[in-house]
């Protein structure tokens, strides 16, 4: 057998298998081992035959191997790389994807979700600095606020009395709320 040289059509119903080849019968010997059951004659034509086609799988995978490397050489010349093909074939799975009902219905659900999210994130921001502005106009928060000013300065107050001893602010002397640094935020 001419096997590199030899020309299999792959679209036969007998794939490339010679003729003798096609009809072959496999026979399970009658005792368990199946040693001892064949005659010589037999013996040697299972051995002949055993090595055709092993001669033939190798042949076929010699012919594979050269297809492949006839399709490397055809994808080279048409600079098609395996990141190229990984790419396209990722390009098309996405728009596959993305012309899918359940995607369309998906992402028409997400829209219309985020948009319902941000408005309500936007209502509850506004709600909140209206409220916030109300209360801090409010008596009862003005109130406080000047609970909690009068109480920072008697603590001050009390901060610098026990530094120094007890001094009265005079008009030469400055206050205790000018000596210490502050922020002017109310709370």
């Amino acid at each position: 057998m001419d096997a590199p040289n030899q020309d299999i059509n792959l679209n036969s119903p007998n794939k490339g298998l010679p003729g003798n080849m096609t009809d072959v019968p496999v026979d399970t010997p009658a005792s368990g081992d199946g040693v001892g059951v064949l005659s010589e004659a037999e013996t040697e034509e299972l051995k002949s035959e055993l090595t055709k086609v092993e001669d033939e799988i190798a042949t076929l995978r010699q012919v594979l191997v050269a297809k492949e490397r006839h399709a490397s050489e055809i994808k080279r010349k048409l600079g098609l790389t395996p990141f190229n093909e990984l790419k396209q074939n990722l390009s098309k799975s996405w728009q596959d994807v993305q012309a899918s009902n359940a995607y369309k219905k998906t992402q028409a659900t997400l829209s219309t979700a985020g948009s319902k999210t941000t408005n309500a994130i936007s209502n509850v921001g506004s709600v909140l600095s209206r409220t916030l502005g109300e209360i801090k106009e409010s008596p009862t928060f003005k109130s406080f606020e000047e609970s909690v000013g009068n109480l920072k300065a008697k603590v001050i107050g009390n901060e610098n009395n026990s530094k120094g001893g007890y001094h009265t602010p005079t008009a030469s002397s400055p206050s205790a709320e000018e000596k210490l640094p502050q922020d002017n935020a109310p709370f």
